[in-house]
């Protein structure tokens, strides 16, 4: 049975990754320096699973929200 699309975890590229946060390429970067998202170095590129962007997302606003 082959795996549908759905099933995968949908790697992002930087360019992505910010058009996705609707911020700028050198703030993805600079997030990624101060290690505050999470991402996979696969040899010089830097990936970004969505289903883990979502979560660090949610995260991010569940500590925003707290008085």
């Amino acid at each position: 049975m082959k795996a549908s699309n759905k099933d995968k975890p949908r790697l992002m590229t930087t360019d992505e990754v910010a058009k996705y946060l609707r911020i700028s390429k050198a703030s993805v970067y600079r997030l990624v320096r101060n290690k505050e998202i999470p991402v996979s170095k696969i040899g010089q590129q830097l990936r970004f699973r969505k289903d883990v962007v979502d979560n660090w997302l949610s995260k991010k606003e569940s500590e925003s929200q707290k008085p």
